[in-house]
């Protein structure tokens, strides 16, 4: 019975269950991590030289393949000299969650080591910024577009086969021309977000609008209802809940190209953080980095879905996540 309530087709969870899964869903990927991270015999391919002995070239910290390491365990025995000391390791490139989590605490309270660096939460709000303008501004041509497609079929058909070209083009091929023409500042990263995310709102809120409930339609026309009542009355209110399921989704779709966006121009937000710290390898800054990526937009989603239960509360499908 404890199965069938778990694991059955479309079934309803208790808050409680739902908090159970929610919060396993993080913990499983987080203890594979530590596993690969702090358990030796799981990977570990590099040595943390602790002592380099007579190794000229071997320093404290550093990092060497095992089997460069034991060629010079076996030469040093050899050779009656010191041998080298260390422990197993991963590479520099993927440090373990304790030192993430401490980068993260320091990026917010430690001021950046290089001059030209700036702190976490300054790069972050300046990508947030660039995230709510292009999106803004991609909503405000893409939903009334995507639903008078998705209403009227002469529309759909004069509009909708460019769009369906356009989407398949790359907007990061935009970079250049989108420079020469808007800059190199803020611009042309917010050109290259609309282009990603306009086109694909589009086409997606136009299917949304298509699937509402022709009986609705077929109703309010019996009624004598005028073209333009038909949308904003019946049409609109009728696709709404779903309409902002879509955008919940195309939103996630924006952050995927601010990663892309903010490598043209200026040097500036989040990405540019993020290479910053990888050039001075600084691997753990870059996790926590992207780890408050995933959080920023995981918490603006849960924010967006409670929100979303309160506008639409006769929609089943907003309490069903």
């Amino acid at each position: 019975m404890s199965k069938t309530r778990w694991f059955s087709v479309s079934a309803g969870l208790s808050p409680r269950r739902r908090l159970i899964l929610g919060v396993f869903s993080f913990l499983l990927p987080l203890l594979i991590w530590s596993v690969v991270s702090y358990v030796p015999f799981v990977w570990h391919p590099k040595v943390l030289i602790t002592n380099p002995g007579d190794v000229d070239y071997l320093q404290v910290d550093m990092y060497v393949d095992k089997a460069v390491f034991e060629d010079e365990l076996n030469n040093m025995h050899t050779e009656g000299k010191l041998a080298p000391q260390g422990i197993p390791a991963n590479p520099i490139y993927l440090p373990g969650p304790f030192q993430v989590a401490k980068a993260f605490y320091t990026a917010f309270t430690t001021p950046p080591q290089q001059q030209d660096g700036r702190w976490l939460y300054e790069s972050l709000w300046h990508s947030v910024k660039l995230i709510f303008w292009a999106f803004l501004l991609s909503s405000v041509i893409g939903v009334p577009l995507g639903i008078v497609c998705g209403a009227y079929r002469p529309i759909s058909r004069l509009i909708e086969p460019f769009v369906e070209f356009f989407r398949y083009l790359p907007a990061p091929a935009f970079g250049a021309l989108a420079v020469a023409i808007l800059g190199i500042y803020d611009g042309p990263k917010i050109a290259i977000i609309v282009i990603g995310t306009l086109f694909q709102q589009i086409l997606i809120i136009a299917n949304t609008t298509r699937k509402l409930d022709y009986t609705l339609l077929e109703a309010a026309m019996t009624l004598g209802t005028t073209p333009f009542k038909l949308l904003t009355r019946v049409v609109i209110p009728g696709v709404l809940p779903d309409l902002y399921r879509d955008q919940r989704i195309l939103l996630g779709w924006a952050w995927t190209y601010l990663i892309v966006a903010e490598l043209i121009g200026t040097s500036s937000g989040i990405t540019w953080f993020i290479t910053q710290q990888a050039r001075y390898q600084h691997f753990d800054n870059v996790y926590a980095a992207i780890m408050m990526i995933g959080i920023l937009g995981l918490g603006m989603d849960l924010l967006l879905a409670r929100l979303g239960r309160r506008l639409f509360p006769w929609d089943p499908s907003q309490n069903k996540n």
